[in-house]
Parts: C-alpha cells; sequence; structure tokens
C-alpha cells in the first residue's frame, strides 16, 4: 500500500470523520428538492429516497454512512477516468489536439465546438467525452471495453461490470449525442465508426458501481494514481495534475466557477445522482443521491460537499489558517 500526504495530520481528525457523515446524513435526508434523470428512460426508475455519503482517505480508511452499497451507473463520472486512459494512451500534446481545456458554460450535452479549433471544448462535456473514448486503444471493439473496465477494476479494486439494461436505454435514446458524434466526424475530431465510438461511450456510462466506490476512485486520484487498499497504479502519477486540472475547472458543468469558488476542490457530477471530490493527498469524497438540479448535479450532493469542505478546511485556497489538515 502506497500513503501518501500528512497521515498524522489525517490520524488528529480520523475520529470525527463518521461524527460529520452522520450529522450531515441526517441534516440532508428528509431533503426532497430535484428531479430524476428521466431523458434517460431506466434512470427514470431510480428511487429517490436513496442516499449515502463515503470519505477514503490516502492510507486507506473508509467512513460511509447511508445506501452506501447501493449499485447504481456512474454516468459522467465516468469522463474523468476515461480521459485519463486517453492521455496515458497518446499523451497530454496529441489528446489536446483533439480535445481541449476550456468551460463553456453551456449544458453538458450542448451540440457546440470551438469555432477557432473545431475541438470540443473539454472533456467533463458530452462532446469532448466521445471524442476521448474515440482515442481508447484496442483492436476491436471488445478489446477497448475490456481495456475500460479493467481500467475502472485499478480505481475501484474489484471488477467492473456494465449495466445492459441502462446501456440499451441509452443506446435508444441517445440521438443527441449522435447528433454531437457526427458534428465532430465532419471536422475531423473522430474517426469514421460513430456508432463503435458511442456504443464504448454508453457502456463506460453505464458501468455499476456504489458510493465506496467513487470515493475510492477519488482516493486514488488523490493518492498520485495509486489505489490506497490495493496499492495499484490505476494511472501513471504524471496524467494526475491534467486530470485534476480539468475536474477543477470543468466537472461539474455550467455550476463549475460556483464550485470552486465555494467548494474549491475537483470534483466530478453525473445524472446518476452520484458526485465524487479529490482533496489532493489528504482524501476522495463520494456522494450518491439521485435528484438533481437544473443543471444535472445531485441536489443533497452539492450541499453535502459544501459543508464537508468547510468543516474539513478543504477549500485548495483557503489561508484562513483553520484548516484541519
Amino acid at each position: 500500500m502506497a500513503n501518501q500526504g500528512n497521515l498524522e495530520d489525517l490520524e488528529i481528525v480520523s475520529a470525527p470523520f463518521l461524527a460529520v457523515l452522520n450529522d450531515l446524513f441526517s441534516k440532508y435526508k428528509s431533503q426532497r428538492e430535484g428531479t430524476l434523470a428521466n431523458y434517460i428512460p431506466e434512470l427514470a426508475k431510480v428511487n429517490p429516497e436513496l442516499f449515502s455519503i463515503c470519505i477514503v482517505t490516502v492510507d486507506g480508511q473508509t467512513y460511509q454512512v447511508g445506501d452506501y452499497q447501493q449499485q447504481f451507473t456512474i454516468q459522467s463520472i465516468s469522463k474523468v477516468f476515461a480521459y485519463g486512459l486517453a492521455l496515458e494512451d497518446h499523451g497530454r500534446d496529441y489528446v489536446l489536439t483533439r480535445v481541449g481545456v476550456e468551460p463553456t458554460g453551456d449544458a453538458f450535452n450542448a451540440i457546440i465546438l470551438d469555432e477557432k479549433s473545431k475541438r470540443p471544448y473539454n472533456p467533463m462535456v458530452n462532446a469532448g467525452a466521445i471524442a476521448t473514448t474515440s482515442l481508447i486503444k484496442g483492436s476491436g471493439a471488445t478489446e477497448r471495453l475490456n481495456r475500460v473496465l479493467d481500467m475502472f477494476r485499478r480505481y475501484t479494486g474489484r471488477d467492473a461490470l456494465v449495466d445492459i439494461s441502462v446501456f440499451t436505454s441509452e443506446r435508444s435514446t441517445g440521438h443527441r449525442n449522435r447528433a454531437i458524434a457526427h458534428l465532430m466526424l465532419n471536422f475531423g475530431m473522430i474517426d469514421q465508426n460513430i456508432e463503435e465510438v458511442l456504443d464504448l461511450y454508453f457502456q463506460q456510462c453505464a458501468v455499476i458501481v456504489n458510493c465506496q466506490d467513487l470515493a475510492m476512485m477519488a482516493a486514488t486520484l488523490a493518492n498520485k494514481g495509486v489505489n490506497p487498499v490495493t496499492g495499484e497504479q490505476a494511472v501513471e502519477s504524471r496524467h494526475v495534475k491534467d486530470i485534476l486540472s480539468v475536474m477543477y475547472t470543468c466537472g461539474m458543468y455550467n455550476f463549475s466557477g460556483e464550485w470552486a469558488y465555494t467548494v474549491g476542490i475537483p470534483a466530478k457530477s453525473g445524472v446518476c445522482g452520484g458526485i465524487i471530490a479529490v482533496a489532493p493527498h489528504k482524501m476522495g469524497i463520494g456522494v450518491f443521491s439521485p435528484l438533481l438540479d437544473v443543471r444535472g448535479n445531485s441536489v443533497r450532493g452539492v450541499n453535502v460537499c459544501e459543508e464537508l469542505s468547510r468543516r474539513l478546511g478543504l477549500h485548495l485556497f483557503d489561508c484562513s489558517g483553520d484548516t484541519k489538515f
């Protein structure tokens, strides 16, 4: 196991962790604001009462509350990890020729490209994620899918599976993503086999996880790409900086600026209701609650992360002297 960060400080604050999580769970459990992601039929069937919070520290300690073993599909949170795999396959310079790193201020599924470069703006919106997925190497569809599943295994520490019902649902209703893919094909940002690229994109979004998995994946990024429990290198450490930078500026869709201002750590949300947040060298946070705000972010998840950042002093630019680490 590879431990990173100031573990003595972690030990000092570890005792209150569970108390803080229980307090936040009780505070927000009764919150009923938001709606389910009903544009994907299978996601509209999810129980809106589900709610869980999990923290995994960089020395592998786990704190969790609520429905943390409840399984759901990872959805757009997968974009973070597919981007990391594309960076490993091609390197930063080449990936930048296909996908930019600028926030858009537009909805995550907007059918837009940069007017000058014709690239999608960043890998955290659908256009950029489809382009990123097209860069994953493999001799065919099966090998590429197996590489994606093995990547998720390294991050979570357990075998990854695809929810076929959700994959089929997304595939049959994903006409907007097909429009995005055709636009990028027109400008040479992806290659010819659109349906194969989209299938892999829909499959990566339909990977099954739970809240503990989310926190473990976030903790792996916090731990320089090393899974803090298994000790396996999930992604090369030299790419973590790029991954976290894009998460920080673009990971919460058109809420990313306010998130950076109030929460102040890299994060990524998904329409499943999950959020991952990374406190570098300290911990990974996972929250799951499927009721979403108008931007597609979990209502409870945003509230929980805002309070965790404040209570634990996680904001990257907090110079007040009150940080707990």
